[in-house]
C-alpha cells in the first residue's frame, strides 16, 4: 500500500518506467511481479525485455477491466482528489514538490483498513519488528 514513487510528466514512455523501476530496485529491491494495464509503456518490447531480464513477472489486467487493478484505481482517485484537483501548479517542478509532500504524508499518516488502520510506514515498521519472512512483493503500476 506504500506509494514508492510518483513520477509526473507530459508522457510516460517505457524508458521512464524502466528508469523508475531501476531506481526503486537500487533502493528497495525489485518486485517479483508487476500488475499493469495494457498501455503502450507496459506492452512495449523494452518493458517486456526488462522484466524478463530482471525476472519480474508481468500481470496484465484485461483491457477495459480497471477493477482488476482496484488497488491502483483507489490510489489514483485519492491522488487525483488530493493533488491534481486541489492545486494549481505552473510547472512540473512545482508539481514534483507538491507530490513529494503528499507522498510522504500518504506513507506516514494515511491509515489503511487492510493494514489494520495503520499507515504504510507504521505497518512496515511493525512487520520488521515481527521479523516476517517469505513476504511476497508485488508492485502495481498505472
Amino acid at each position: 500500500r506504500e506509494a514508492l514513487a510518483i513520477e509526473p510528466g507530459l508522457g510516460f514512455p517505457s524508458e521512464r518506467v524502466i528508469r523508475v523501476l531501476n531506481h526503486l530496485g537500487e533502493e528497495i529491491g525489485l518486485p517479483k511481479a508487476i500488475r499493469v494495464d495494457n498501455g503502450p509503456e507496459f506492452t512495449s518490447i523494452n518493458f517486456q525485455n526488462w522484466c524478463k531480464e530482471n525476472k519480474v513477472e508481468i500481470k496484465y489486467i484485461q483491457p477495459g477491466s480497471p477493477v482488476q487493478n482496484a488497488f491502483i484505481e483507489r490510489f489514483n482517485r485519492y491522488f487525483r482528489e488530493d493533488v491534481l484537483d486541489a492545486y494549481w501548479f505552473e510547472n512540473l517542478e512545482q508539481l514534483r514538490v507538491i507530490i513529494e509532500k503528499w507522498r510522504t504524508d500518504y506513507n506516514e499518516n494515511h491509515p489503511h483498513k487492510s493494514l489494520g488502520r495503520l499507515s504504510p510506514n507504521q505497518f512496515k515498521a511493525l512487520s520488521k519488528s515481527k521479523d516476517i519472512k517469505d513476504k511476497k512483493l508485488n508492485l502495481v503500476l498505472s
